[in-house]
């Protein structure tokens, strides 16, 4: 079970009564007692957790998941080891919903954080860092050596911030770990919940967040972009990565080393880039695509499928820039 620093926990919880919840049953009686400490993604669940499984894009992550049961469907009870107890439901997502919020029940909105304090109070925890006007920190906030942090900026409960780090004026983070190094610029927010609910009839059901974000080290963030927070898993910038200003990174989306986005780029949900990455100004990436190693996409840009190394595409839908261009010339 993986420890939860930002999110309150419950549980653990028998298994009967997870599969209750989540409109399940379980075939063999004897698992009906089996005690499931946590809820986790494929990659992070040990053999006390259980998992989800709701696309065949993961199965190689589900098959070598070490999750002792997963919520999941008839189709993809297949890509799970046999030791993996299924629960299979009708609405993979919908049941997840339900689940995560046994175990995190203050997961599915961002809550006031009580232990809010203003900096000027708290010199003597931080004495080698340089604070602004009106900067509000919560409790076990680690802030490392030689950082500067501007005015009416708020750094929530339990966010870890390491040395040398510059973060500008009116940002909020909660939920995150920044590495060395990182420049945060005006106005961002960092670690908010993302855009996750599942429809109804009656009313939107929202999801819990329970990850994280991490900033790994020399990671530049410009002013006014928001980082959702991961679901399950975490939402992570690669080491020495530059974000322009107003871009805007859903939850679980996971940005390699060296890259450079332009201003105004949307990433949605589970996206993935590899390293050495260009993207111009206003492109958009749909949800649960993998961009290569060293491939650029063209301003204005938008990627519907999976982009292979090496590659440089542009247009709407995103197509390589020869086949681009060519169509430029023959309108």
């Amino acid at each position: 079970m993986t420890k939860n620093h930002f999110h309150e926990t419950k549980g653990p919880f028998p298994l009967s009564e997870i599969a209750r919840i989540a409109g399940s049953t379980i075939g063999d009686s004897k698992n009906k007692n089996l005690i499931i400490y946590g809820f986790e993604s494929l990659s992070n669940a040990t053999n006390q957790d259980m998992t989800f499984l709701n696309s065949n894009k993961y199965k190689n992550e589900s098959l070598n998941t070490k999750a002792v049961a997963c919520i999941t469907s008839p189709n993809l009870s297949k890509f799970l080891p046999e030791n993996c107890i299924k629960l299979n439901v009708k609405n993979v997502l919908y049941s997840v919903t339900l689940v995560s919020k046994m175990f995190y029940p203050k997961a599915e909105t961002d809550y006031l954080d009580k232990y809010l304090q203003p900096s000027d109070k708290l010199k003597d925890l931080y004495p080698n860092v340089l604070f602004g006007s009106n900067v509000l920190i919560g409790k076990n906030v680690v802030i490392g050596k030689n950082t500067e942090i501007g005015s009416n900026t708020i750094i929530e409960s339990n966010v870890h911030i390491a040395e040398n780090c510059i973060l500008g004026s009116f940002i909020t983070i909660k939920s995150s770990l920044i590495g060395n190094n990182v420049h945060i610029q005006d106005g961002c927010k960092i670690g908010v919940k993302g855009f996750g609910f599942i429809p109804n009839k009656s009313k939107n059901i929202r999801t819990p967040h329970t990850g994280k974000v991490i900033l790994e080290e020399g990671v530049e963030i410009g002013a006014n972009s928001t980082i959702d927070r991961g679901s399950l898993s975490d939402t992570i910038i690669g080491k020495n990565t530059f974000i322009d200003n107003q871009v805007h990174i859903a939850h679980n989306v996971k940005i390699g080393k060296n890259c450079m986005i332009a201003g105004q780029v949307g990433f949605a949900g589970s996206a993935t880039l590899g390293d050495n990455v260009v993207i111009g100004g206003q492109a958009g990436i749909s949800g649960h695509l993998k961009i290569g190693n060293n491939v650029k996409i063209g301003g204005g840009s938008g990627v519907v499928n999976d982009i292979p190394d090496n590659s440089q595409v542009m247009g709407y839908p995103a197509v390589p820039l020869r086949e681009f261009i060519k169509q430029r010339k023959n309108k």
